[in-house]
C-alpha cells in the first residue's frame, strides 16, 4: 500500500501547481490534513478517503474542508459518491489557493502513467447562469459539454450557482455522469458555504475532473467478507443492507429514506411555521402531523417515490439507494423540512418548486429554508413589509383554515420571489455577510423582535448556521462544528454537562468517518470496523495511531471553538419547550429535567446561559488535548 497522502496544490491565480506528499500515520485523510493546510494557507481542500475507490460501500464521499465563510471556523462538508471519480486522478486531495483573475473553470485530467493535466479556463459565469436550465445546472451542463471529449471515462463536475456570488452560504453541487450525460441525482456539499468560498476567494465556479489512473490498492471482496464474518458472522453486503434499512426501505413504517422514516415517526415533535409549532399544544402538533403530513405530504412521497421505487445512489454502487426521487426532484428530509413545513408548505408540488429554485441558485438548502421561514414569520408579524423585501404578498402562516394545496403553493411562490431578491440583493435582502449580520442590522434599525424570530447557531463575530431539523437541545449546542451531526441529536433528555460530553464523543466518531471519506449512513458497522480495517491494510499500530490522531484533530478543532451564546429568544424557547415537552408529553421525571424546567420558569435567560455553558463545559472537558 502507498505510505503517503498525495496532495495536488493549485494556485488559481497563477495556475502554478505541485504535488506534495504527507506520511500516512501522521495524517489519515482530508480532515486532519485539510486542517493543517487550511491553517497554513487558508486553502479550500477537496479530498477522498484512504479507502476511496475500494469495494466498501459508502467509502466514496468527497470531503471539503477549510475555513467556512458563513460559520467562520474550520468546517467539514461532504458530497456523496463524488470521490469514486476523484480517485481516478491518482491523488488524495486537491488544495486550492490563490484567486483566478475572473470566474474560471478548473480542468483536471490524468491518464495512467502520465502527469495530471491542470488548466484554468476563464468563463462568463453570469451569462452561463442565465442559459439553459439556469444557475448551477447550467454550469454543470456547460462544463461537461465543453470538456467531455478530453476524457476516456465519464468525468464529474463540481459547480456553484449565483448564491456563491451574492451570499456567504453558496453550496457546491454535483451529479453523477452516465454515458457522457449529467443525471438528475444531485449531490451537495451544502453546509459551510464552500461554494461561496470557492468562487469569492478562489475565483473558481466549476471543477471538472476524471481520468484512468489505477491504484494498486485494496479491492479484494473476499478479504473484506472475512473481516465481517469474524466480527458479525455476516458478509459485507448482508451487514451493510441491514445497517442501511432506514435509508432504503423500512418495512416497519412502509416507507424509506430520511424523509419517509422521519416524517412517519415525528408525530408531535414536528416543527412548522418557523418553529411556531413549539408553542402549540401537543394535540395541535399531532393534528398537523396527521392531516398535513401523514395524510398528504408523506402520502404523496410514498405513492410517487416509494411505491414506484424511484430511487438511486449518489454515484457509487450502494445498497442504501438513499436518493429518493420523483422524476428530477430528489427528496431528502431536511431540505423538504426547512423548505416544507418550516415555511408553511405541506404539498409536494409546492415544496418541489421552492426546493428546485434554491438548488438552481446553488444555496445550502437547509440554511436557506431557515432564512426564508424567518423572513416569512417577520412578514406575518408585520415586522417587515412586502415592500421592504421587494415582494407583493404576505405568507399564509397559520395552520387554522390552511388550505394544504393552495396555501402551500402561495408560500412556495413567495419563497421563490424572496430567493430571486436575495440573488438580486433587492430591498433589505443583502446577504453577502449572512443573515445573522442582517438580523442584527434590522434589530438595531427597526425592532429587536426581528432577531428573536431567527433560529440559528452563532459563532464568532458573524458566523451562523441554521440547525439540523430535530427538536432537541443538542441541535443548538455550542460545538466548534454545527449544522452537521457532530452532536447528540437523540430525543432523550440528557443533562447539559453530560450532553456536551456526548456531543464530543459523537464528534470523534463522525470525524473518523469524514476523515476516511465514509458516508455516515453506513455508520452502523463503519464506526466500529474502520480502525481495524486501516490496521489490516496499513500495518500494525495504525489503529492506535488513527484513534489518537482523531482525538487530536477533534481537540485542535475544538481549541478554536468561538461559539456565542444564544442571541435569539426563539433559540431559548426552542430548548425550554423541548424540556417541557419531555415532562408533559413523554412523562420524563428525571430530577435533573425537573430542576432545569423550574430554573427556566423562574428566570429563562439566566437558565439559558447556564444550560448553554454546561454543554460547553462538557464538550471542552472531553476534547482537551493531553
Amino acid at each position: 500500500m502507498e505510505s503517503h497522502l498525495k496532495v495536488l496544490s493549485v494556485d488559481a491565480g497563477s495556475s502554478f501547481y505541485k504535488i506534495s506528499r504527507y506520511p500516512i500515520g501522521e495524517y489519515f485523510g482530508p480532515v486532519d490534513l485539510g486542517y493543517h493546510l487550511s491553517a497554513k494557507h487558508n486553502s479550500l481542500n477537496i479530498g477522498a478517503g484512504l479507502l476511496g475507490g475500494s469495494i466498501f460501500p459508502g467509502s466514496n464521499r468527497l470531503i471539503f474542508t477549510g475555513f467556512s465563510p458563513c460559520w467562520g471556523g474550520y468546517y467539514i462538508s461532504s458530497m456523496g459518491g463524488a470521490a469514486l471519480v476523484f480517485d481516478n486522478l491518482g491523488i488524495n486531495m486537491l488544495s486550492l489557493v490563490g484567486k483566478a483573475g475572473s470566474p474560471s473553470v478548473m480542468y483536471l485530467n490524468r491518464t495512467h502513467g502520465e502527469e495530471i493535466e491542470v488548466e484554468i479556463h476563464p468563463v462568463d459565469i453570469k451569462s452561463i447562469w442565465k442559459e439553459g436550465r439556469g444557475g448551477f445546472y447550467s454550469v454543470l451542463d456547460y462544463t461537461l459539454e465543453r470538456f467531455l471529449q478530453n476524457y476516456k471515462n465519464d468525468p464529474r463536475v463540481l459547480a456553484v450557482g449565483p448564491s456563491a456570488m451574492t451570499t456567504d452560504f453558496g453550496a457546491i453541487g454535483s451529479v453523477p455522469v452516465k454515458h457522457g450525460k449529467n443525471t438528475f441525482v444531485d449531490t451537495w456539499a451544502g453546509r459551510g458555504g464552500f461554494g461561496s468560498k470557492m468562487l469569492q476567494e478562489h475565483g473558481i465556479c466549476a471543477i471538472i475532473y476524471g481520468g484512468t489512473y489505477i491504484h494498486e490498492d485494496f479491492r479484494d471482496r473476499k478479504v473484506a467478507d472475512s473481516w465481517f464474518e469474524q466480527k458479525y458472522n455476516k458478509k459485507l453486503a448482508v451487514e451493510d443492507i441491514e445497517s442501511t434499512t432506514k435509508y432504503r426501505y423500512d418495512p416497519h413504517f412502509n416507507t424509506g429514506g430520511t424523509l419517509g422514516v422521519n416524517y412517519a415517526t415525528i408525530g408531535g415533535r414536528l416543527m412548522a411555521f418557523n418553529y411556531r409549532s413549539i408553542f402549540m399544544d401537543e394535540a395541535e402538533r399531532v393534528e398537523i402531523h396527521e392531516k398535513f403530513i401523514k395524510e398528504h405530504y408523506l402520502k404523496q412521497f410514498n405513492e410517487e417515490t416509494i411505491d414506484k421505487k424511484q430511487q438511486a445512489n449518489c454515484g457509487e454502487p450502494c445498497a442504501a439507494v438513499c436518493k429518493k426521487m420523483n422524476e428530477e426532484f430528489k427528496k431528502d428530509y431536511e431540505p423538504y423540512q426547512t423548505m416544507g413545513p418550516l415555511c408553511g408548505i405541506f404539498d409536494m408540488r409546492a415544496a418541489e418548486k421552492l426546493n428546485h429554485r434554491a438548488d438552481m441558485y446553488g444555496f445550502d438548502a437547509i440554511s436557506v429554508g431557515g432564512v426564508l421561514s424567518w423572513i416569512m414569520e417577520c412578514m406575518d408579524e408585520k415586522l417587515l413589509t412586502p415592500e421592504e423585501l421587494g415582494v407583493s404578498a404576505l405568507p399564509k402562516f397559520s395552520y387554522k383554515e390552511f388550505d394544504i394545496v393552495d396555501d402551500s403553493m402561495h408560500n412556495a411562490d413567495l419563497g421563490v420571489a424572496l430567493l430571486d431578491n436575495i440573488i438580486q440583493q433587492k430591498g433589505t435582502l443583502n446577504l453577502i455577510h449572512g443573515p445573522r449580520q442582517l438580523a442584527h442590522d434590522l434589530a438595531r434599525s427597526k425592532d429587536k423582535k426581528i432577531m428573536d424570530k431567527f433560529v440559528f447557531n452563532a459563532y464568532a463575530r458573524r458566523g451562523w448556521m441554521v440547525p439540523n431539523q430535530y427538536w432537541v437541545a443538542g441541535a443548538l449546542s455550542p460545538m466548534s462544528v454545527m449544522g452537521k451531526y457532530y452532536m447528540h441529536y437523540g430525543n432523550d433528555f440528557v443533562p447539559p454537562r453530560k450532553l456536551g460530553q456526548k456531543n464530543a464523543e459523537r464528534m470523534i466518531k463522525e470525524l473518523i468517518l469524514d476523515n476516511l471519506g465514509f458516508c455516515r449512513f453506513h455508520r452502523g458497522w463503519a464506526e466500529e470496523m474502520l480502525p481495524d480495517i486501516i490496521e489490516s491494510i496499513y500495518g500494525a499500530g495504525m489503529k492506535d495511531k488513527l484513534l489518537k490522531c482523531t482525538r487530536k484533530i477533534a481537540s485542535r478543532i475544538n481549541s478554536r471553538n468561538s461559539s456565542v451564546c444564544w442571541e435569539s429568544e426563539r433559540n431559548i424557547d426552542y430548548v425550554f419547550t423541548f424540556l417541557k415537552r419531555k415532562q408533559a408529553v413523554e412523562n420524563c421525571t428525571d430530577p435533573e429535567l425537573l430542576k432545569w424546567i423550574e430554573y427556566f420558569e423562574k428566570d429563562k435567560h439566566a437558565a439559558a446561559l447556564d444550560f448553554w455553558y454546561d454543554i460547553h463545559k462538557g464538550a471542552h472537558e472531553t476534547l482537551r488535548e493531553f
